[in-house]
């Protein structure tokens, strides 16, 4: 008969290569493969064994790492198989026994839980992890004469550096909810039509939502139209003077001979019109728009 050699004994097997063989997902991060997939922390669950691996990254909105979130995961009959801590660098990484599907939840202090479906074949499988933050915005925009509410009324909030996190509307009851903002000092910025734009500081706590009521105050509007000879005026140059002789705004009126001012506080202006000879009017707002403030230039020289 012919002699086996035996097969040498505690010497283990060669590890599987490390390929970034990706199985569909729901949700989650991006797929990019983190240098630290076996991440250290990793707490075996009931029925948990070093099999295929799942592992990656969680992070915040801002790539910022979200150290020691936990990371469970789970079959489809509710049995918890694994559990990781995130490490420093926000990697970790979970044993899974078999091919499969799986559920795989997160959840951090000041972050919203996450919670995705992952497809295990018979290769590791790398899976990034984005948190999004328990930090928001609230509020109400408001009209500060009446308290009507302000339907449609933009929202902006940028941070210290003036780049813009998100934006959004205010609803029918002039309400808006701002998600997903890193805690700290930002700048809200909401404008609406028939009013004066407003930015304020507001500074989000961590893991709440911070609430805010904004108040507009009115900007009135005056419209009009520079004609010369009876026809519109293009390129008329038109300006607005406040009671104290301020010039407040100057703008050209377009093709067909319209100009408009917007923003405008309550008071006494004087509009002055350049083209031919120049002419001015006196114009009062009250807090409304006024239109139809035509004015008529005569020829001449100016």
């Amino acid at each position: 008969m012919p002699t086996r050699t035996p097969e040498p004994v505690g010497v283990p097997a060669a590890p599987l290569p490390m390929r970034a063989t990706v199985s569909p997902r729901v949700g989650g991060g991006s797929s990019t493969y983190a240098p630290a997939f076996a991440a250290a922390g990793a707490v075996p669950g009931d029925g948990a064994s070093a099999g295929i691996l799942v592992g990656g990254r969680v992070h915040s909105a801002n790539n910022t790492p979200v150290t020691g979130a936990a990371v469970t995961l789970i079959s489809l009959e509710g049995q918890q198989l694994g559990r990781s801590l995130a490490q420093s660098d926000g990697s970790y990484g979970i044993g899974v026994p078999r091919a499969g599907s799986y559920f795989l939840i997160a959840s951090a202090a000041g972050h919203k839980p996450h919670a995705s479906t992952i497809v295990v074949g018979d290769m590791p499988v790398p899976y990034d992890i984005l948190l999004g933050s328990g930090s928001g915005l609230a509020g109400t925009v408001r009209a500060a004469d009446s308290g009507a509410p302000v339907a449609g009324a933009v929202i902006v909030v940028t941070d210290v550096h003036g780049d813009v996190l998100t934006t959004g509307q205010s609803d029918a009851l002039g309400e808006f909810t701002v998600d997903d903002l890193t805690p700290g000092i930002v700048t809200l910025a909401v404008n609406s039509p028939k009013h004066r734009p407003l930015a304020l500081p507001v500074e989000i706590e961590s893991g709440q939502t911070t609430r805010v009521d904004v108040r507009l105050e009115p900007g009135a509007q005056v419209r009009g139209t520079i004609r010369g000879g009876g026809a519109p005026l293009r390129d008329a140059r038109v300006t607005i003077v406040d009671a104290a002789g301020n010039v407040v705004a100057t703008t050209t009126t377009g093709l067909d001979g319209e100009y408009a001012f917007a923003d405008l506080d309550g008071g006494v202006y004087t509009v002055v019109a350049t083209g031919y000879r120049p002419q001015s009017a006196e114009v009062v707002v009250t807090g409304g728009d006024v239109d139809g403030h035509d004015l008529e230039l005569a020829p001449g020289d100016e």
